[in-house]
């Protein structure tokens, strides 16, 4: 470390600085001022589309919810796979039939939380990883977790706006084999009492 550190410093006396003293010293070329803004930028809105798929969910905003895909994107959970905004949508419409155009959601929500986002240099494609814990109207009102998992996204900016490619949506409790057998039951949350 000391040799690194007595390195840059002869480096910063010969004025080489910046970009220049970091190839010398093996790294990386430091990023200019306007790519570091650029690439906060991108975080910021990569954690916005990850918060606005929480919210078009619970809202039931349908069309809302399948513009944040590519229209080729895909979304799966274990070895269900629906790929494009239409079979996207037709499982939510399946999951969640019936729902009045008037919808207002008093049931459930969730919360999405530590949010890790890797930028590609390219400053077109990200991966992020964050977890999710869904919320429902339990016994008396009172709020009950019901499902907690991860996703696991690869994500790609087009025409300035970040949208989701594949969606890997990770069941983690109650397990897998339980989600589905609610799923297939068509329980997807406890009744109103």
């Amino acid at each position: 470390m000391k040799v690194l550190a007595g390195v840059a410093a002869a480096l910063m006396a010969l004025g080489m600085t910046g970009p220049v003293a970091s190839q010398a010293l093996g790294a990386e070329p430091a990023l200019t001022l306007e790519q570091r803004v650029q690439r906060i930028e991108d975080e910021a809105a990569i954690r916005v589309l990850l918060q606005t798929y929480t919210t078009k969910l619970v809202t039931r905003d349908f069309d809302g919810y399948v513009e944040l895909f590519t229209p080729d994107g895909i979304w799966n959970n274990g070895p269900i796979v629906h790929q494009g905004r239409a079979d996207i949508k037709a499982m939510l419409v399946a999951m969640f039939p019936d729902t009045p155009a008037d919808y207002v959601n008093t049931d459930s929500y969730m919360l999405v939380s530590n949010i890790v986002i890797d930028l590609a240099p390219d400053g077109m494609h990200a991966h992020a990883q964050s977890r999710q814990l869904s919320i429902m109207r339990g016994e008396g009102g009172t709020p009950t977790p019901l499902l907690s998992g991860m996703y696991e996204d690869e994500l790609v900016k087009i025409d300035g706006k970040w949208k989701f490619q594949h969606r890997n949506d990770i069941t983690l409790m109650p397990s897998m084999a339980e989600w589905q057998k609610r799923m297939k039951e068509g329980v997807l949350m406890p009744e109103k009492k």
